[in-house]
């Protein structure tokens, strides 16, 4: 276990029984959603992602995309 780990399972520890539960749910989640994209990626295979890549492209062309400082707008 990192030394990262342990300070936050030390911090966690403090906490009421319930906000362990609550934080410990919402590990295990990112856990399982991390693992099902790991899996999706690991199995899409190079004709996938061509036909993704050209799906992209095709919006782009036709100006179906937005500007990515349109959706996450730069920090001042």
């Amino acid at each position: 276990m990192t030394k990262l780990l342990q300070q936050a399972i030390a911090q966690i520890q403090k906490l009421p029984p319930d906000q362990q539960d609550a934080i410990a749910a919402r590990f295990l989640a990112e856990l399982q959603d991390e693992q099902k994209w790991e899996t999706c990626f690991a199995t899409t295979t190079d004709d996938q992602w061509d036909q993704m890549v050209a799906m992209v492209r095709q919006e782009i062309a036709a100006g179906e995309t937005v500007p990515l400082d349109e959706v996450f707008p730069p920090q001042k």
